[in-house]
């Protein structure tokens, strides 16, 4: 696995995550607009678009040698499996859901679509989408009869009922806000550290968060039927393994 690939005029440089996503297209949409792009670090290119792409890149391999008995290399770069990942938000540009544009598109640009921040420092998400969602949602806030919020594909209206939305928001601490939307489908929710995520109720019926010698990691993903989860191995301190692996490639 590597960042820039093993071709091209980038294959032979240095870089890290976020020039990957960037050259890739994949940081663009990931801020609102005026702001710089910030996606969640290693998420979108070392995990999503290196390690997961190498995995299927490695089971297709396996499984392509076991039926025809040659092997492969693969060639899992960042800039592809980042790219590849976008095409789900790509193919709403042929509906015109997609701008070139920060902030004009379906997904990233409406009030309904955002993160708002909550009088104590808080944030709470807001992605209402569909109409029946959006509905509830402007029930929940009392602004059902609101006659700009009711036209919710309005892009010219987007920028200023965000404005509204925020300064609503900014009233109230996030968990009230929560408390107010709870139960209903209005697609709205509390934005969470992770020692915040490990104490959420349905966190913890999944047990998604496990504490292992005091330290806070994600149990392992997916799960499968019939067999029960387990808690996760600690995880391997720096260095820790290196004498046995060292050990193992100097094998014949």
């Amino acid at each position: 696995m590597t960042g820039w690939g093993q071709e091209g005029p980038l294959a032979s440089t240095a870089g890290h995550d976020m020039n990957y996503i960037g050259v890739s297209g994949a940081l663009w949409y990931a801020s609102l607009p005026g702001e710089p792009p910030m996606a969640p670090p290693t998420l979108v290119g070392d995990t999503g678009g290196g390690a997961l792409y190498l995995v299927i890149g490695m089971l297709a391999g396996i499984m392509n040698a076991r039926a025809d008995g040659k092997g492969t290399i693969v060639d899992a770069a960042i800039v592809d499996g980042s790219a590849h990942m976008m095409n789900l938000l790509m193919s709403l540009g042929q509906s015109g859901a997609l701008a070139a544009e920060r902030g004009q598109s379906l997904l990233d640009g409406p009030h309904w679509c955002r993160v708002y921040r909550t009088s104590d420092g808080g944030f709470i998400s807001v992605q209402c989408i569909e109409p029946k969602f959006y509905a509830l949602f402007l029930d929940r806030l009392v602004l059902a009869a609101d006659p700009q919020f009711a036209n919710q594909f309005d892009r010219d209206l987007w920028p200023a009922l965000g404005h509204r939305l925020a300064a609503i928001f900014a009233t109230k601490p996030r968990d009230e806000w929560v408390k107010l939307f709870e139960g209903s489908d209005a697609c709205v929710g509390p934005v969470l550290s992770p020692h915040e995520a490990a104490q959420h109720p349905h966190m913890t019926a999944r047990g998604t968060w496990q504490t292992v010698d005091g330290a806070l990691q994600a149990a392992a993903a997916p799960r499968f039927s019939g067999r029960e989860q387990k808690t996760s191995a600690k995880s391997p301190a720096r260095g820790e393994h290196d004498a046995e692996i060292r050990a193992g490639l100097a094998e014949p």
